[in-house]
């Protein structure tokens, strides 16, 4: 059970109440979520875009990702959402913060490379993709950071919260990234993001952009109500126009 004492600095936030208007298929040896690009999207010209969504702590199975890869797919990417944690059990509400080290040892969001390659190759083979971009959440946000140190063939990513820590090392990033943070993410202070901007601007060699949204907390992106606040509303949809014009630009 959640040990009050010590609460979850990664709170679940709003689950929303969404089906979703993919299907669940198998790629290659991982479980997915597969949302197709409809009609009269960006890129629908060609129906050649798609995007590999790295999920948060909380599953490939959330509602709130699903919805992120049905409106994706509304603008003409064909989204993939792989079970990263290949079948073993997410984080949920119930855990003890206190544990939750000892949870993530076997779920490390840098050892995904084969996870990565099984769900390029669906997109390619079954989808007819032939550009490939990356978005994640949290836990994948630094997926995404590390996936474009090494794989050029993620033509471009966008990383929302994740935490890159200075003891990383590693900047210089082979695709466009932008990274999104919130200003009063108690996961992730603030000097832990100037770290990283002055790091990317000292070692990166491609278009790389960081913007801290004011006011907003750790998940705004995807796990927040978009009607919590006028002004909470204001953020998170410009988050993600600002996500959205990064994938029409770079992939």
């Amino acid at each position: 059970m959640a040990n009050e004492a010590d609460p979850c600095a990664c709170e679940l936030g709003d689950v929303m109440p969404y089906i979703g208007h993919g299907r669940e298929v198998r790629a290659g040896h991982v479980d997915s979520y597969l949302s197709a690009a409809l009609p009269g999207g960006h890129g629908d010209q060609s129906s050649d875009r798609g995007l590999i969504i790295v999920q948060d702590i909380y599953g490939w199975r959330l509602p709130n990702t699903r919805f992120i890869a049905d409106w994706l797919a509304g603008e003409g990417y064909t989204c993939i959402v792989p079970d990263f944690f290949l079948g073993k059990e997410p984080w949920g509400p119930h855990h003890d913060w206190s544990t939750f080290q000892e949870w993530r040892k076997d779920k490390q969001p840098t050892n995904i490379a084969k996870e990565i390659d099984a769900a390029m190759d669906y997109l390619k083979t079954e989808c007819g993709v032939q550009r490939i971009g990356v978005l994640g959440f949290c836990w994948g946000g630094l997926a995404v950071h590390h996936l474009l140190l090494t794989n050029s063939e993620l033509r471009a990513g966008v990383a929302c919260y994740g935490i890159i820590r200075e003891e990383e090392h590693r900047y210089a990033l082979k695709n466009p990234v932008l990274y999104i943070f919130g200003e009063m993410d108690t996961f992730i202070p603030l000097d832990m993001v100037h770290s990283l901007e002055k790091r990317l601007a000292a070692e990166c060699q491609v278009d790389v952009h960081v913007k801290v949204f004011p006011g907003q907390t750790h998940g705004f992106v995807h796990r927040k109500h978009e009607d919590i606040s006028p002004a909470d509303e204001q953020h998170i949809k410009e988050a993600r126009a600002d996500l959205l014009a990064w994938l029409n630009k770079y992939v």
